[in-house]
């Protein structure tokens, strides 16, 4: 039990501090406006629970492909230096503003090219369209799959997947997968709700660089912990 509760809570921290302020972060705050909350909510959220078992999935096989030793280290690795690159995005990376403009810039071009008439006429259509669609088929309407390829792709490879790889490997991955999604339902609720005045007003260099300080806690610690055999 209590390695289940030190993996849930370890995933908590972590995810949240990944996720807020993250690029998928602000394309939820974005598309929030634009769209149905409940499809894009559901869409972003869909993929990441997709992603974050699949990251558990691999961590937990790891230590029977590879030694329990090599993987303890790999682990401290990957927290150690995780934790420094989100120090240098803090300090020396491009700031907040930028990175909303960036995302918002490339939803821009990919709305526009899909719709040639107006954000208010298409709205009026989506609303026709969605009262005459049954309430399954809403949630593989091509709003539901946009939100989720654009999150589901945006955050694979990204350092929060492998860092959830990595700690896997290392604690209880049934509470690194609790711990995970729920960290994930809070930040795209709210990324959902908040829209693009909550996700201008978060400071991106307090979040990395809150994020660079507990990843190398937590290398510290594996580093410190026994190998478990």
């Amino acid at each position: 039990m209590t390695s289940i509760v030190q993996g849930f809570t370890k995933s908590l921290a972590m995810t949240v501090l990944s996720e807020i302020g993250d690029k998928t972060f602000f394309a939820a705050a974005i598309l929030a406006m634009r769209h149905p909350r409940r499809l894009v909510l559901s869409g972003c959220l869909s993929a990441l629970i997709v992603m974050t078992i699949l990251s558990a999935l691999v961590g937990w096989a790891a230590p029977n492909l590879v030694s329990r030793t090599w993987t303890h280290h790999i682990t401290t690795f990957l927290f150690l230096g995780f934790g420094l690159w989100s120090l240098k995005e803090a300090i020396f990376e491009q700031g907040d503003a930028e990175d909303l403009a960036e995302v918002e810039a490339e939803l821009d071009k990919n709305w526009k090219a899909k719709n040639g008439a107006s954000k208010d006429s298409n709205k009026a259509d989506d609303d026709k369209k969605k009262n005459n669609r049954s309430f399954l088929s809403q949630f593989f309407s091509p709003i539901f799959l946009q939100a989720f390829s654009i999150t589901f792709f945006g955050e694979w490879g990204d350092k929060s997947q492998l860092a959830t790889i990595g700690l896997a490997a290392d604690e209880n991955p049934f509470g690194v997968v609790l711990g995970g999604i729920l960290a994930q339902t809070l930040c795209t609720t709210a990324a959902v709700m908040g829209g693009k005045s909550l996700a201008s007003q978060i400071s991106e260099k307090v979040v990395a660089l809150s994020g660079g300080v507990l990843f190398i806690v937590f290398g510290i610690q594996s580093f410190l912990s026994p190998v478990e055999s």
